[in-house]
């Protein structure tokens, strides 16, 4: 795994009402500057912005999207992202129109704005994140972490991996001490030994177990791997993200990137090593070592169905109830539904027309 340079981890204590106003502070002044610095929609175009593992980076380096989007008249425009939080950042603010993250970075950017929303879903991956700790390290259970320093990315999906973790073994969210880091600097601290655990996702938690023999103390399927669908803890969905003022506009648009992502979904399900392959270069991690994630990753594009709404309802109501969101959540409200063909067409004939 390449890495930044390392630094000492900004250690901070359980999130209360303090750390939110500095959080809330935080995303605004992060908003603000990412409507600075990106550019506007230009007429015709889609703005997606994607990180380095996924979906979105094996459509982007296929080239299948903007030949599918062709006959809409329609250009793409990729911009990376290292995390979900950002990517949301991101695309609340209008600089970019379609993305995907996990789960717990939609649930704060709904908390931020009315206008996002959850256009389809990929299965639950549980065993793609999970809580590590130094191979020769003492700690056998989550039960163990009381009092330990924790590295994670702040608002990503693990972070609600690690919240139903402590609440399943009984321990306290304010009893541990948190390192909110991005996965390099995070990956740093945990080989020198600065933090005693690591809550991460794939690749980096399949590049981890490589390097340094890391041991997973849990993943998405908790301690025993029962659940509905196997996640006793957390799904680890991904999910695709839109605004409402593009959903509304262009919602053909929309459905033909998603169709793009099924299709290309389906190609990626039966060629894992050519997907490893294709991926190595731009992650910078081995292909063997993603082969071992690419077999814990899930793939079916989807509309969201009842269940994972349920599934994201109970991660909003996590973070609500520990504070750290600054008003209730209700993700049915943030879900989009795909027109008819002839809906779909009148709308993009109304934008034509403004």
């Amino acid at each position: 795994m390449t890495d930044r340079s390392p630094r000492a981890p900004s250690l901070s204590p359980a999130s209360g009402p303090a750390p939110n106003r500095r959080l809330l502070l935080s995303a605004g002044l992060g908003l603000a500057a990412t409507a600075l610095l990106r550019p506007a929609r230009a007429a015709g175009s889609i703005r997606i912005g994607y990180q380095k593992y996924g979906s979105l980076v094996l459509l982007k380096g296929r080239g299948t999207l903007e030949r599918a989007l062709q006959p809409l008249g329609t250009t793409v425009a990729w911009s990376e992202f290292p995390s979900g939080p950002p990517l949301l950042e991101a695309l609340n603010a209008g600089a970019i129109d379609f993305g995907s993250a996990g789960e717990a970075p939609p649930i704060f950017a709904q908390a931020a704005s009315p206008e996002l929303r959850y256009v389809a879903a990929e299965p639950p991956a549980p065993r793609g994140e999970a809580i590590l700790v130094p191979r020769d390290s003492p700690i056998r259970s989550v039960a163990e972490l009381r009092g330990r320093t924790i590295a994670l990315n702040k608002g990503s999906n693990v972070h609600y991996l690690l919240v139903r973790a402590l609440e399943q073994a009984g321990v306290p969210y304010d009893a541990v001490k948190l390192a909110f880091l991005a996965p390099a600097d995070a990956n740093a601290a945990f080989v020198r030994g600065s933090v005693d655990a690591w809550v991460i996702w794939d690749p980096f938690q399949a590049a981890a177990e490589r390097a340094t023999g890391a041991r997973v103390l849990v993943d998405g399927r908790g301690v025993d791997g029962r659940g509905v669908d196997g996640h006793a803890l957390a799904p680890n969905r991904q999910f695709y993200l839109s605004r409402r003022g593009f959903t509304d506009t262009s919602p053909a648009i929309v459905s033909a990137v998603l169709k793009a992502i099924g299709e290309v979904d389906a190609w990626a399900a039966g060629h894992a090593d050519a997907v490893a392959a294709d991926l190595a270069p731009s992650v910078g991690i081995p292909a063997p070592v993603l082969a071992v994630a690419l077999g814990r990753l899930s793939y079916g594009v989807a509309p969201l169905d009842a269940t994972a709404i349920a599934d994201q309802q109970k991660v909003a109501d996590a973070f609500h109830g520990l504070g750290l969101l600054p008003k209730p959540v209700r993700v049915a409200d943030a879900v989009w539904t795909a027109p008819g063909p002839a809906d779909a067409v009148k709308s993009e004939k109304r934008t034509e027309n403004r």
